[in-house]
Protein backbone atom coordinates (compact mmCIF):
# COMPACT_ATOMS: atom_id res chain seq x y z
CA UNK A 1 0.00 0.00 0.00
CA UNK A 2 2.09 3.57 -1.06
CA UNK A 3 0.91 6.36 1.32
CA UNK A 4 0.24 10.15 -0.53
CA UNK A 5 0.45 13.29 1.89
CA UNK A 6 -1.93 15.77 0.41
CA UNK A 7 -1.84 19.33 2.23
CA UNK A 8 -4.93 21.53 1.58
CA UNK A 9 -7.05 18.53 0.73
CA UNK A 10 -10.06 20.32 2.35
CA UNK A 11 -10.04 22.67 -0.35
CA UNK A 12 -11.49 22.99 -3.81
CA UNK A 13 -8.65 21.34 -5.62
CA UNK A 14 -6.86 19.10 -3.27
CA UNK A 15 -10.23 17.64 -2.29
CA UNK A 16 -11.03 16.82 -5.76
CA UNK A 17 -7.60 15.40 -6.61
CA UNK A 18 -8.11 13.27 -3.36
CA UNK A 19 -11.33 11.74 -4.27
CA UNK A 20 -9.99 10.94 -7.81
CA UNK A 21 -6.70 9.08 -6.55
CA UNK A 22 -9.29 6.72 -3.95
CA UNK A 23 -11.02 5.83 -6.77
CA UNK A 24 -8.52 5.58 -9.58
CA UNK A 25 -6.15 3.85 -7.16
CA UNK A 26 -7.39 0.72 -4.30
CA UNK A 27 -3.59 0.36 -3.73
CA UNK A 28 -3.18 3.84 -2.07
CA UNK A 29 -3.77 4.88 0.99
CA UNK A 30 -4.34 9.04 1.45
CA UNK A 31 -3.16 11.37 4.27
CA UNK A 32 -4.91 15.19 4.18
CA UNK A 33 -2.95 17.99 6.36
CA UNK A 34 -5.81 20.94 6.15
CA UNK A 35 -5.48 23.33 8.65
CA UNK A 36 -9.05 24.43 7.99
CA UNK A 37 -8.96 27.87 7.54
CA UNK A 38 -11.80 29.97 5.71
CA UNK A 39 -12.17 28.08 2.15
CA UNK A 40 -11.04 24.43 3.95
CA UNK A 41 -13.77 22.84 4.63
CA UNK A 42 -14.55 19.32 6.00
CA UNK A 43 -17.85 19.62 4.13
CA UNK A 44 -15.46 19.12 1.01
CA UNK A 45 -14.62 15.56 2.17
CA UNK A 46 -17.76 14.26 3.14
CA UNK A 47 -17.96 11.99 -0.22
CA UNK A 48 -14.77 9.90 0.63
CA UNK A 49 -14.10 10.65 4.68
CA UNK A 50 -15.67 7.51 5.58
CA UNK A 51 -13.03 5.44 3.14
CA UNK A 52 -10.66 3.38 5.69
CA UNK A 53 -7.64 4.60 2.99
CA UNK A 54 -7.98 7.91 3.95
CA UNK A 55 -6.70 9.80 7.06
CA UNK A 56 -7.50 13.27 8.22
CA UNK A 57 -4.84 15.18 10.17
CA UNK A 58 -6.23 19.05 10.80
CA UNK A 59 -2.83 20.75 11.08
CA UNK A 60 -0.87 23.87 9.86
CA UNK A 61 1.89 23.40 7.10
CA UNK A 62 4.59 25.99 8.62
CA UNK A 63 4.18 23.42 12.27
CA UNK A 64 7.23 21.65 11.87
CA UNK A 65 6.45 18.48 14.48
CA UNK A 66 2.93 18.25 12.91
CA UNK A 67 3.99 18.14 9.10
CA UNK A 68 6.83 15.45 10.26
CA UNK A 69 4.05 13.53 11.62
CA UNK A 70 2.26 13.77 8.85
CA UNK A 71 4.55 12.61 6.61
CA UNK A 72 5.64 9.33 8.39
CA UNK A 73 5.67 6.73 5.72
CA UNK A 74 4.67 8.94 3.04
CA UNK A 75 5.91 7.79 -0.45
CA UNK A 76 4.47 11.07 -2.26
CA UNK A 77 3.83 13.95 -1.17
CA UNK A 78 1.21 16.26 -3.22
CA UNK A 79 1.79 19.83 -1.54
CA UNK A 80 -1.61 22.49 -2.50
CA UNK A 81 -1.72 23.73 0.82
CA UNK A 82 -2.02 27.53 0.00
CA UNK A 83 -3.39 31.38 0.37
CA UNK A 84 -5.28 31.69 -2.93
CA UNK A 85 -7.14 34.56 -3.68
CA UNK A 86 -5.83 37.54 -5.02
CA UNK A 87 -7.92 40.31 -3.24
CA UNK A 88 -7.08 39.18 -0.11
CA UNK A 89 -3.46 38.78 -0.63
CA UNK A 90 -3.61 43.07 -1.07
CA UNK A 91 -5.24 43.88 1.95
CA UNK A 92 -2.76 41.14 3.80
CA UNK A 93 0.24 39.82 1.84
CA UNK A 94 1.81 38.56 5.14
CA UNK A 95 -0.22 35.40 5.62
CA UNK A 96 -0.19 34.47 1.82
CA UNK A 97 4.24 35.03 2.32
CA UNK A 98 3.53 33.13 6.06
CA UNK A 99 1.50 29.80 3.93
CA UNK A 100 2.66 29.66 0.70
CA UNK A 101 6.27 30.75 1.14
CA UNK A 102 7.88 29.16 4.96
CA UNK A 103 4.73 26.66 4.89
CA UNK A 104 6.21 25.31 1.28
CA UNK A 105 9.95 25.44 3.25
CA UNK A 106 8.40 23.19 6.21
CA UNK A 107 7.13 20.58 3.79
CA UNK A 108 10.71 20.39 1.93
CA UNK A 109 12.56 20.16 4.32
CA UNK A 110 10.63 17.67 5.94
CA UNK A 111 10.20 15.72 2.88
CA UNK A 112 13.96 15.76 2.42
CA UNK A 113 14.78 14.26 5.91
CA UNK A 114 12.58 11.36 5.49
CA UNK A 115 13.25 10.38 2.24
CA UNK A 116 10.04 11.05 0.35
CA UNK A 117 10.17 9.43 -3.17
CA UNK A 118 8.34 12.53 -4.93
CA UNK A 119 7.35 15.82 -3.86
CA UNK A 120 5.25 17.46 -6.09
CA UNK A 121 4.18 21.43 -6.01
CA UNK A 122 0.84 22.66 -7.07
CA UNK A 123 1.86 26.19 -8.44
CA UNK A 124 -0.04 28.42 -10.75
CA UNK A 125 0.00 30.06 -14.07
CA UNK A 126 -0.13 33.59 -12.30
CA UNK A 127 3.59 33.29 -11.59
CA UNK A 128 4.32 34.05 -15.11
CA UNK A 129 2.51 37.35 -14.66
CA UNK A 130 0.51 38.54 -17.71
CA UNK A 131 0.88 37.66 -21.90
CA UNK A 132 -0.23 40.24 -24.84
CA UNK A 133 0.42 37.47 -27.37
CA UNK A 134 1.13 34.27 -27.41
CA UNK A 135 1.61 31.43 -24.90
CA UNK A 136 3.40 31.00 -22.20
CA UNK A 137 6.17 28.15 -21.99
CA UNK A 138 7.80 26.29 -18.87
CA UNK A 139 10.95 28.00 -19.91
CA UNK A 140 9.62 31.54 -19.49
CA UNK A 141 10.43 34.15 -16.50
CA UNK A 142 8.88 34.15 -13.92
CA UNK A 143 7.09 37.78 -13.21
CA UNK A 144 4.58 37.88 -10.57
CA UNK A 145 2.36 40.88 -10.60
CA UNK A 146 0.16 40.31 -7.12
CA UNK A 147 1.36 39.43 -3.59
CA UNK A 148 -0.47 35.93 -4.33
CA UNK A 149 1.43 35.15 -7.33
CA UNK A 150 4.66 36.75 -6.36
CA UNK A 151 4.26 33.97 -2.81
CA UNK A 152 3.70 30.94 -5.25
CA UNK A 153 6.45 32.32 -7.04
CA UNK A 154 8.68 32.43 -3.90
CA UNK A 155 7.49 28.78 -3.14
CA UNK A 156 7.62 27.21 -6.98
CA UNK A 157 11.13 28.52 -6.74
CA UNK A 158 12.36 27.16 -3.78
CA UNK A 159 10.93 23.90 -4.64
CA UNK A 160 13.35 24.08 -8.01
CA UNK A 161 16.44 25.32 -5.64
CA UNK A 162 15.98 21.68 -3.59
CA UNK A 163 16.11 19.79 -6.34
CA UNK A 164 19.42 21.75 -7.59
CA UNK A 165 20.55 21.81 -4.12
CA UNK A 166 19.40 18.76 -2.33
CA UNK A 167 18.72 16.37 -5.62
CA UNK A 168 15.03 16.82 -3.91
CA UNK A 169 12.71 14.49 -6.53
CA UNK A 170 10.29 18.00 -6.91
CA UNK A 171 8.14 17.79 -9.83
CA UNK A 172 6.31 20.75 -10.56
CA UNK A 173 2.51 21.56 -12.19
CA UNK A 174 1.34 25.37 -12.94
CA UNK A 175 -2.45 25.25 -14.22
CA UNK A 176 -4.90 27.94 -15.44
CA UNK A 177 -7.81 29.12 -13.95
CA UNK A 178 -9.61 25.68 -12.26
CA UNK A 179 -13.44 25.95 -12.21
CA UNK A 180 -15.97 23.33 -10.58
CA UNK A 181 -18.14 21.95 -7.64
CA UNK A 182 -17.05 22.86 -4.10
CA UNK A 183 -15.34 25.89 -5.14
CA UNK A 184 -15.32 28.82 -2.73
CA UNK A 185 -17.68 31.45 -3.33
CA UNK A 186 -15.33 34.31 -3.65
CA UNK A 187 -14.14 33.33 -6.75
CA UNK A 188 -15.38 34.66 -10.49
CA UNK A 189 -17.40 31.47 -11.54
CA UNK A 190 -19.14 29.98 -8.48
CA UNK A 191 -19.48 34.06 -7.69
CA UNK A 192 -21.43 34.47 -10.78
CA UNK A 193 -23.61 31.87 -10.11
CA UNK A 194 -25.07 32.36 -6.52
CA UNK A 195 -25.64 36.11 -7.37
CA UNK A 196 -27.34 35.25 -10.54
CA UNK A 197 -29.39 32.55 -8.61
CA UNK A 198 -30.51 35.86 -6.18
CA UNK A 199 -30.92 38.26 -9.10
CA UNK A 200 -28.03 40.12 -7.80
CA UNK A 201 -26.06 42.22 -9.65
CA UNK A 202 -22.74 40.20 -11.49
CA UNK A 203 -19.58 42.11 -10.91
CA UNK A 204 -17.30 42.57 -13.12
CA UNK A 205 -13.98 43.95 -13.05
CA UNK A 206 -13.08 47.04 -15.61
CA UNK A 207 -14.98 46.10 -18.63
CA UNK A 208 -14.63 42.57 -18.46
CA UNK A 209 -12.01 42.56 -20.35
CA UNK A 210 -9.24 40.06 -19.01
CA UNK A 211 -9.07 36.75 -20.84
CA UNK A 212 -8.41 33.77 -18.20
CA UNK A 213 -7.68 30.31 -19.82
CA UNK A 214 -10.02 27.83 -17.59
CA UNK A 215 -9.86 24.14 -16.60
CA UNK A 216 -12.44 22.25 -15.41
CA UNK A 217 -10.99 20.84 -11.93
CA UNK A 218 -11.70 16.80 -12.60
CA UNK A 219 -8.89 17.57 -15.47
CA UNK A 220 -6.44 19.36 -13.71
CA UNK A 221 -6.42 16.84 -11.40
CA UNK A 222 -5.76 14.23 -13.80
CA UNK A 223 -2.99 15.73 -15.24
CA UNK A 224 -1.94 16.53 -11.48
CA UNK A 225 -2.23 12.69 -11.24
CA UNK A 226 -0.60 12.29 -14.56
CA UNK A 227 2.46 14.64 -13.70
CA UNK A 228 2.91 12.74 -9.78
CA UNK A 229 3.49 9.42 -11.54
CA UNK A 230 5.00 10.17 -15.20
CA UNK A 231 6.43 13.75 -14.91
CA UNK A 232 10.14 13.60 -14.90
CA UNK A 233 12.11 15.07 -11.36
CA UNK A 234 13.24 18.45 -11.45
CA UNK A 235 11.18 19.52 -14.37
CA UNK A 236 7.90 22.19 -14.63
CA UNK A 237 4.07 21.05 -16.12
CA UNK A 238 1.82 23.80 -17.51
CA UNK A 239 -1.71 22.40 -16.80
CA UNK A 240 -4.50 24.43 -19.45
CA UNK A 241 -7.75 23.82 -20.54
CA UNK A 242 -7.37 25.43 -24.18
CA UNK A 243 -10.42 27.45 -22.85
CA UNK A 244 -9.57 31.07 -23.04
CA UNK A 245 -12.01 33.53 -22.60
CA UNK A 246 -13.03 37.46 -21.30
CA UNK A 247 -14.57 37.83 -18.14
CA UNK A 248 -17.43 39.68 -19.76
CA UNK A 249 -17.96 35.91 -22.13
CA UNK A 250 -18.16 33.66 -18.73
CA UNK A 251 -20.50 36.20 -17.09
CA UNK A 252 -23.12 36.46 -20.14
CA UNK A 253 -22.54 32.63 -20.14
CA UNK A 254 -23.42 31.94 -16.78
CA UNK A 255 -26.99 34.53 -17.01
CA UNK A 256 -27.69 32.40 -20.51
CA UNK A 257 -27.33 28.81 -18.76
CA UNK A 258 -29.69 30.36 -15.90
CA UNK A 259 -32.15 32.16 -17.76
CA UNK A 260 -31.11 35.62 -16.24
CA UNK A 261 -31.45 39.07 -17.91
CA UNK A 262 -27.55 40.69 -19.05
CA UNK A 263 -29.12 43.40 -17.21
CA UNK A 264 -27.64 42.20 -13.98
CA UNK A 265 -24.16 42.61 -15.38
CA UNK A 266 -22.49 45.46 -12.87
CA UNK A 267 -19.18 46.79 -13.71
CA UNK A 268 -17.41 47.75 -10.84
CA UNK A 269 -13.65 49.48 -10.42
CA UNK A 270 -10.82 47.51 -11.22
CA UNK A 271 -8.14 45.67 -8.86
CA UNK A 272 -4.78 46.84 -8.70
CA UNK A 273 -2.08 44.95 -10.35
CA UNK A 274 -4.93 43.07 -12.44
CA UNK A 275 -3.68 41.05 -15.19
CA UNK A 276 -5.07 41.23 -18.61
CA UNK A 277 -4.28 37.89 -20.22
CA UNK A 278 -3.23 34.92 -19.46
CA UNK A 279 -2.30 31.49 -21.81
CA UNK A 280 -0.34 28.30 -21.25
CA UNK A 281 1.16 26.37 -23.35
CA UNK A 282 0.19 22.67 -22.10
CA UNK A 283 2.27 20.52 -25.18
CA UNK A 284 4.63 19.41 -22.41
CA UNK A 285 2.07 17.72 -20.34
CA UNK A 286 0.46 16.52 -23.30
CA UNK A 287 3.45 14.64 -24.07
CA UNK A 288 2.83 12.59 -21.04
CA UNK A 289 -0.52 11.52 -22.50
CA UNK A 290 -2.91 13.83 -20.85
CA UNK A 291 -5.66 15.98 -22.36
CA UNK A 292 -8.77 17.45 -20.98
CA UNK A 293 -11.75 15.13 -21.19
CA UNK A 294 -14.37 18.06 -20.71
CA UNK A 295 -15.79 20.91 -22.95
CA UNK A 296 -15.91 24.22 -21.36
CA UNK A 297 -19.44 24.60 -22.25
CA UNK A 298 -20.39 21.04 -20.81
CA UNK A 299 -18.12 21.77 -17.94
CA UNK A 300 -19.62 24.91 -17.04
CA UNK A 301 -23.43 23.66 -17.43
CA UNK A 302 -22.17 21.35 -14.61
CA UNK A 303 -21.25 23.31 -12.46
CA UNK A 304 -23.98 25.68 -12.25
CA UNK A 305 -26.36 22.66 -12.02
CA UNK A 306 -23.99 21.65 -8.55
CA UNK A 307 -24.24 24.66 -7.25
CA UNK A 308 -28.08 25.37 -8.24
CA UNK A 309 -28.45 21.60 -6.43
CA UNK A 310 -26.13 22.04 -3.94
CA UNK A 311 -27.83 24.97 -1.33
CA UNK A 312 -26.86 22.98 1.89
CA UNK A 313 -23.08 23.02 0.72
CA UNK A 314 -22.48 26.80 -0.28
CA UNK A 315 -25.74 28.71 1.86
CA UNK A 316 -23.26 28.86 5.04
CA UNK A 317 -20.34 30.78 3.86
CA UNK A 318 -23.39 33.04 1.29
CA UNK A 319 -24.90 33.84 4.45
CA UNK A 320 -21.65 35.07 6.01
CA UNK A 321 -20.41 36.69 2.68
CA UNK A 322 -24.15 38.45 2.21
CA UNK A 323 -25.61 39.03 5.52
Amino acid sequence: MKKILVTGGCGFILSTFIDHMLKKYPDYSIVNLDALTYAGRLENTERFSKNPRYTFIKGDVCDRVIVKKAMEGADMVVHGAAETHVDRSIVDAGSFVRTDVLGTYVMLDAARQQGVGKFLYVSTDEVYGQIQDGSFRETHPLKPRNPYSAAKAGADLLCQSYFTTHNMPVVITRSSNNFGPYQFPEKLIPVLILNALHNRPLPIYGKGENVRDWIYVADNCEAIDTVLHQGRLGEVYNIGGGNEKPNIEIAKLVLEIMGKPESLIEFVKDRPGHDMRYSLDSGKVAGLGWKPEHSFEDAIRRTVEWYVKNENWWSPIWIRRTG
